[in-house]
């Protein structure tokens, strides 16, 4: 650059920020992660015995994996009841209801 002319920003703004499409496979490759993690999730909590439980520094691993189930789960619905929604109000009680849903899943394991 010359010392003379100032910098053009806006056009080195406009050429860094260009939109990136992402890969077609994109989908199916975050959909395959997220049901390995909700199967893991499952085997986690099915790997616990109840005598570990007694002790509540042992708490955090199952719960955490429970959530993640439940967030998972409740993710992966979420395009349904967004069209199922005549408002957003009634979209986030469909939410919360679906995830009321999943943690007594989660809990009868």
């Amino acid at each position: 650059m010359n010392e003379g002319t100032a910098p053009d920003f806006e056009g080195l703004l406009r050429r860094a920020l260009v939109p990136v499409e992402p890969p077609e496979d994109l989908a199916e490759r975050l959909e395959a992660t997220l049901t390995n993690l909700t199967e893991m999730a499952a085997e986690e909590l099915d790997a616990w015995e109840l005598s570990a439980m007694r002790d509540p520094r042992n708490w955090v691993r199952p719960v955490a994996a429970g959530a993640g189930l439940v967030v998972l789960r409740v993710r992966t619905q979420q395009k349904r009841h967004r069209a199922q929604a005549a408002t957003d109000a009634e979209f986030v009680q469909r939410m919360l209801h679906a995830a009321g849903d999943e943690i007594r899943r989660v809990l009868r394991r």
